[in-house]
């Protein structure tokens, strides 16, 4: 029987489109995150007659969202990348603009799971002896995807 993994190895990026080049940051100091596989899922109704009294449906629509949440990071007087894109350029995007790539894995596996997917920004608060907190959640536009882990490219 297989060991279960913590969940603290998990690691989140999202694609930065600004530069000419894309690139990935991570997403600092997450310490909660949610997986949910059936949000957006939508059913038809296929109970007849013939069903004898029992619920009948086909699933016709999959989503998916993912949530994380964690602590407000800066470096010095600098923003977190990851998180600075997301708060700054991400939340401002609207229609076919406000699509976009985030990746996670667990740190032992050896491929990323990709979704193009719409973001939306969580809420930053705190109580006078606490850090500051930061969130988004993510919803998948379309199927996952997958690709390989770049050795040397970070995590």
């Amino acid at each position: 029987m297989g060991r279960p993994i913590d969940a603290r190895g998990w690691y989140f990026e999202v694609e930065d489109t600004t530069p000419t080049t894309p690139v990935w940051h991570r997403l600092p100091n997450i310490n909660s995150w949610t997986y949910n596989p059936s949000e957006n899922e939508e059913t038809a109704d296929t109970t007849t007659n013939d069903s004898e009294g029992y619920h009948e449906q086909d699933v016709m629509q999959r989503g998916a969202t993912l949530e994380v949440s964690g602590l407000y990071a800066v470096t010095g007087t600098l923003r977190d990348p990851g998180q600075d894109y997301v708060d700054n350029v991400w939340a401002y995007r609207f229609g076919s603009e406000s699509r976009g790539r985030m990746r996670y894995r667990h740190r032992t596996q050896t491929e990323w799971t990709v979704w193009e997917c719409t973001m939306s920004p969580g809420e930053n608060g705190g109580e006078h002896n606490a850090k500051v907190s930061w969130g988004a959640t993510f919803t998948r536009c379309g199927a996952p995807t997958t690709e390989a882990v770049v050795p040397d490219g970070g995590a």
